[in-house]
């Protein structure tokens, strides 16, 4: 089971913060970091110091980490154009020496589009899906070649699909919970399937309708890595879980049940139910980034155990 560390910097953390995340995260032997891409912050978070961008901490990271995967749970389709987005995850590729990794999605949060000028689309699954097949077509045509594209979203014409990232494939996660167009685009476009806070029931079935629809393209429904985002609540005792809990503004016995929270053992059971409906990789959403101890008992008393 590999554990990667997921933030949400938009609930309030400059790119100092992340980068000492990042490099804990290196430190303590977790595969990945990974943020979201928002630009406002969610319930009563006040959000200081204010939204930073995904790709540009993602550039600033690979220039100051060695070894770990770097990317998103998920870019927003609606704030980037599919051929930008293309330049600037090869790019980061780049810099990164080959470790990056592509979540995308289609966006969702209206508020922060209204609170930053950008257009929220009605139909935004068909953009999407276009944006999809525009960057890895563009990474996937041969140098010297051109790239059009005629959509009804998106069209381009005689492209030079330029850079090409580091990584012969960059890896591309698709997820949510959505039950026929999800799959789809997954069995289609997708290296990893992502299913964020669900329950072990809700995966178990989520999982099952995208190896279906893997099988249903020719593609062997195990070619894909299959995950779990969960929030992340740890400690060597109650009170210590309690004081965590409190400090991201949680129940325990609420987290308890929609996420990964209690003691070590405690933890590590459920990631064992995770795993045995076929959970191979667990995005552990750290809301607390200024508490590294915690990440610390993570890596020695809950990482250490799984295989």
């Amino acid at each position: 089971m590999d554990l990667r560390i997921f933030t949400e910097p938009q609930q309030g953390a400059s790119y100092d913060t992340l980068l000492t995340v990042a490099k804990a995260t290196e430190d303590l032997g977790f595969d990945a970091f990974f943020r979201s891409d928002h630009y406002l912050s969610m319930g009563s978070s006040d959000g200081l110091p204010g939204p930073t961008d995904a790709w540009i901490t993602l550039a600033g990271l690979a220039r100051e980490t060695k070894r770990i995967r770097l990317g998103t749970l998920m870019t927003a389709g609606t704030f980037r154009f599919p051929g930008v987005l293309a330049i600037q995850v090869a790019q980061v590729d780049r810099m990164s020496g080959g470790r990056v990794e592509l979540g995308l999605g289609a966006g969702w949060f209206a508020d922060e589009h209204r609170a930053y000028g950008i257009p929220f689309p009605a139909e935004r699954f068909g953009r999407l899906e276009e944006q999809l097949a525009i960057v890895t077509g563009l990474w996937a045509t041969e140098a010297g070649k051109t790239f059009s594209y005629e959509g009804r979203h998106y069209q381009l014409t005689d492209s030079p699909a330029l850079p090409k990232p580091a990584q012969a494939k960059v890896p591309v996660l698709i997820g949510g919970h959505g039950a026929r167009r999800t799959p789809r685009l997954a069995a289609q476009y997708a290296d990893e399937f992502n299913i964020p806070f669900a329950s072990i029931e809700d995966s178990e079935r989520q999982f099952g309708r995208v190896r279906a629809a893997t099988q249903a393209t020719g593609r062997a429904a195990d070619e894909l890595v299959y995950s779990n985002a969960l929030v992340v609540c740890v400690g060597k005792d109650d009170a210590e879980v309690a004081r965590r809990a409190a400090a991201i503004g949680r129940d325990v016995d609420e987290l308890k049940t929609n996420g990964l929270a209690g003691s070590p053992a405690e933890v590590v059971d459920k990631i064992g139910h995770y795993a045995a409906i076929g959970s191979s990789r667990i995005y552990l959403q750290v809301l607390d980034l200024g508490d590294l101890d915690h990440l610390e008992l993570i890596s020695s008393q809950v990482q250490s155990q799984l295989g």
